[in-house]
């Protein structure tokens, strides 16, 4: 049995689907499988069902959501539904929690994969870092939970948290290929990215550096003035000291912003 939440929630085994349709149980199921291994605290559910102000019949309807997911679970699985209880989705002290076999879930295959490309980043082997990077982020398909909806503040929480870290592997991702020498790869999806991400520092300044290394230091320095307009206009602040300063290097061509493709664990200057 599979499950993933990088995207739609599924889990399912072969053509047998074991999400159910009805909402508030499918909020269950993403709760338990974001926190697969571990128990999930009844308040935590409860909190994402109702929020703050839970029926008095609250419990007995959980408990009720967790029988239907068993019952579906072992329609998959071929399991009797005692079985599903003891081994697939547990009842513990305090929670509930669900068990998932290795490999069997998207985000623990994109967590293992970023912390492999983490680790090969800081070993200097951008090549290793680049194709886990890689992997990682093609894991995706499309916004975290996107078809569990309206999220409760508990699922809010984890689906922040899993887009913050895919925001954060895509930056990393694309210094791994700047470091390469992809300045050209990369140029579309900083285009898209700057866009999307409207202040994000650090992405203006990788698309900056991208295209000042493929030639076109012109864009390069529209692109700063572009976003000093937007913060200054709309916020009322100036970009940090560090894109200043890498604006101040694409006016004069300092030749620190040059990169060979292949040189090692040479990063961007305004990292």
């Amino acid at each position: 049995m599979r499950g993933s939440v990088l995207g739609p929630l599924t889990l399912g085994l072969g053509a047998r689907s074991g999400v159910p349709s009805a909402m508030k149980p499918r909020k269950v199921l993403s709760l338990l499988l974001l926190h697969a291994g571990r128990m999930v605290p009844v308040r935590s559910l409860m909190a994402e069902l109702w929020g703050d102000q839970p029926p008095r019949t609250g419990p007995t309807t959980l408990q009720t959501y967790i029988l239907h997911l068993r019952k579906l679970l072992a329609e998959v699985l071929g399991m009797p539904s005692a079985a599903v209880a003891r081994d697939v989705l547990q009842t513990r002290p305090g929670g509930y929690a669900m068990v998932v076999g290795p490999g069997r879930l998207d985000v623990h295959e994109y967590r293992d994969l970023v912390a492999e490309g983490e680790g090969a980043l800081g070993a200097g082997d951008e090549r290793t870092a680049d194709t886990a990077f890689r992997r990682a982020l093609a894991l995706w398909q499309g916004p975290a939970l996107v078809d569990v909806t309206p999220h409760g503040r508990p699922l809010q929480a984890e689906v922040a948290r899993l887009e913050q870290s895919r925001l954060t592997v895509t930056e990393r991702g694309i210094e791994t290929r700047l470091r390469l020498g992809g300045h050209l790869e990369v140029l579309s999806d900083l285009a898209s990215l700057v866009v999307e991400h409207r202040f994000h520092e650090g992405l203006y300044g990788q698309y900056m550096l991208a295209l000042h290394r493929s030639g076109q230091r012109t864009r390069a320095l529209t692109v700063y003035q572009r976003l000093r307009t937007a913060m200054t206009q709309e916020l009322g602040l100036e970009p940090s000291s560090k894109l200043q300063r890498l604006q101040q290097a694409v006016l004069v061509s300092d030749p620190r912003l040059d990169h060979e493709a292949g040189a090692p664990g040479r990063g961007p200057v305004v990292a």
